[in-house]
């Protein structure tokens, strides 16, 4: 007996490290996916670097209490997957997102960013942003329009002077 006990605690407290070093988390319901789609879900999601397991919600549920993350606890009801991101805070909730729209079987719940628990509307309007490549390519053209405006200008009273010169 207390060696189930003192592996349920192992687990919890690798949850809640994955819970503390992630970037973002994403709580899906997955019920209705068939066995196809579960895996193409994980290949996309592993591609990506992004660990997606599933978890008994009552281990979630002390690991988020562990972390002061209790307000997620109201999203572990039913059968959950959880997605973990170290690194990129956007790329679970774009996949998944993403996902979701092609499988309506998929429920995004509930996630967490960068320390805070978002509704699942959060966690979509998250995965509608651009990419940070993206964002930072908008923000090099917006930095470039008036060097460029200003070097078009130039070229256009240059050509205007030579017009008048001939």
């Amino acid at each position: 007996m207390s060696q189930a006990i003192e592996t349920k605690k192992g687990q919890v407290q690798e949850i809640a490290e994955k819970f503390k070093n992630a970037a973002s988390v994403v709580v899906v319901d997955y019920r209705g996916l068939t066995v196809a789609q579960v895996t193409e879900l994980r290949k996309q999601l592993r591609e990506a670097g992004i660990e997606y397991k599933v978890y008994k919600n009552t281990l979630v549920r002390r690991a988020t209490e562990a972390e002061g993350l209790e307000g997620l606890n109201e999203y572990l009801t039913g059968p959950n997957a959880i997605a973990f991101s170290n690194e990129d805070v956007v790329a679970p909730a774009k996949i998944i997102n993403d996902f979701a729209k092609a499988n309506d079987k998929l429920e995004i719940k509930a996630g967490i960013i960068e320390g805070n628990v978002s509704t699942a509307e959060d966690i979509k309007a998250l995965a509608e942003l651009p990419s940070r490549e993206g964002l930072l390519s908008m923000l090099l053209s917006v930095l470039q329009a008036p060097v460029r405006n200003f070097a078009l200008a130039t070229k256009a009273v240059a050509e205007q002077k030579e017009e008048q010169g001939a």
